[in-house]
């Protein structure tokens, strides 16, 4: 968006923004929801779905994304859809806020494309995939099924054997470690501490990741901050 775009609606000169414009000027902002939900009135939209489902940051967790310029971090939902990104944030993990539809979802894409698996070790892959069949039964029976996590979970118990195995062993609670190892294509393996700030109204985490000063890990960051966003699909 184009700063004279942006000033010919503010002078109400410009053409009607569309919801997701809307949306994104919000954000943009660090609107709160009943400014937010003011602003799509404005705009003749009626407001979207506030709560757990929610995609809308709070203004005071994108502050504190905002203070994270030199770190890798980002918020996501509890299905592990990424709202935001730090630049770093992308450079670890790459630009995961670009997805479309059930793919928004982590856990969607773990068990529907292999090549969401590389970032991780091996070793790791089952832990991932107990802890997110886990998670999304969690959420399925917390937010009932004509939930997102409803719909996710249907989607993958017809496109996915894996998830159905998972799915099937009725498992809650299982957690993946703080300290993650990540196999990064450009710097190689990385051992970061995943520290996790969560907005418990909208069910947003904030995941920050760092490293020991001083650590192998912690110079592969500051590697990876002069690389800089790597271009992966």
């Amino acid at each position: 968006m184009s700063a004279d775009y942006y000033s010919r609606l503010e002078r109400a000169g410009g053409p009607q923004p569309s919801e997701q414009m809307v949306a994104s000027i919000a954000q943009g902002l660090h609107l709160s929801l009943d400014e937010r939900d003011h602003l799509f009135s404005l705009a003749g939209y009626r407001p979207p779905t506030s709560g757990r489902t929610s995609d809308h940051v709070s203004p005071g967790m994108m502050r504190a994304l905002d203070r994270l310029t030199d770190t890798p971090a980002e918020v996501s939902t509890e299905l592990g859809e990424t709202l935001r990104q730090t630049p770093m944030g992308a450079a670890l993990t790459g630009d995961t806020t670009r997805f479309t539809g059930p793919a928004r979802s982590i856990i969607y894409r773990w068990f529907t494309d292999e090549k969401q698996r590389d970032l991780f070790p091996p070793d790791l892959h089952e832990l991932h995939s107990r802890a997110f069949a886990s998670g999304l039964r969690a959420a399925v029976g917390r937010d009932g099924p004509e939930s997102r996590a409803a719909h996710i979970s249907a989607l993958l118990l017809k496109e996915s054997r894996e998830f159905v195995y998972y799915w099937d062993r009725y498992e809650i609670g299982v957690k993946l470690s703080e300290t993650k190892r990540l196999n990064h294509p450009e710097v190689g393996l990385l051992e970061l501490n995943c520290q996790t700030l969560l907005d418990p109204e909208r069910s947003h985490r904030l995941l920050i990741y760092t490293a020991v000063p001083g650590s192998e890990s912690w110079e592969k960051l500051r590697l990876l901050s002069v690389i800089g966003v790597q271009q992966r699909s």
